[in-house]
């Protein structure tokens, strides 16, 4: 929390009137975390400034310090966990093959979810409650792992690697299970099943769905 903590504060510096770094990463970091508590408990429209600072332990001067209203609070969070959804998931390594960088790209959203699990049900259970502009942040947000999985499927149905009729919802199919693992966790937590076998079964079932071909084979 205090990384993301740190790394808020570096897109904001402008705003933020907390000057010693050590401070206000780390009243950011509570701040962020009991925003995040809170949220998933009662929602984030239903949460107050004081029921923050409250939890937070913090004063309402202390948390006017760091943002001017709850709207800028929702956006100063969007804003980084897109930045590091945008930063990691396009980071895929150049060489590899259509089939191995879709792997890749399953593998590292479903590790990103583990890493930042409140953060992600945050952003997807309240977005319906966002002011306009922080739900577009988050609509762009889901809309950018959805081009990047179109853009490896485009590539692998030109390769001839992938057999798909329609490479933009193939991607818009995909988007959903991958938010299957952190909105349904206790689905999987019955059935005893960990990240890595999620993973594995989705993209043996998307890789099925798409008739990846391998050395001649068609896998049906």
């Amino acid at each position: 929390m205090e990384a993301l903590a740190e790394r808020t504060l570096a897109r904001h510096l402008d705003t933020v009137r907390v000057k010693k770094p050590q401070v206000a990463t780390k009243r950011l970091a509570r701040i962020l975390d009991s925003t995040l508590t809170l949220a998933n408990q009662v929602g984030f429209h239903s949460m107050s400034l004081r029921d923050l600072s409250e939890h937070a332990g913090l004063s309402m001067g202390a948390l006017y310090a760091y943002f001017d209203s709850k709207e800028t609070l929702l956006l100063m969070i969007l804003g980084t966990v897109s930045e590091v959804v945008e930063e990691t998931l396009g980071d895929a390594p150049k060489e590899l093959t259509p089939v191995e960088r879709l792997r890749w790209l399953l593998a590292s959203h479903v590790a990103l979810t583990e890493a930042l699990l409140p953060w992600f049900i945050f952003a997807y259970m309240q977005a319906k409650s966002f002011p306009p502009r922080a739900r577009a942040m988050a609509i762009a947000a889901e809309r950018m792992t959805e081009g990047l999985l179109a853009e490896i499927l485009a590539e692998g149905k030109a390769l001839g690697t992938f057999e798909i009729d329609d490479v933009e919802m193939c991607a818009a199919l995909i988007k959903p299970m991958l938010q299957d693992w952190y909105v349904k966790r206790s689905k999987y937590r019955r059935r005893h099943i960990t990240a890595e076998a999620f993973t594995y079964s989705l993209s043996t079932f998307v890789e099925h769905a798409i008739r990846f071909q391998h050395v001649g084979i068609i896998v049906e």
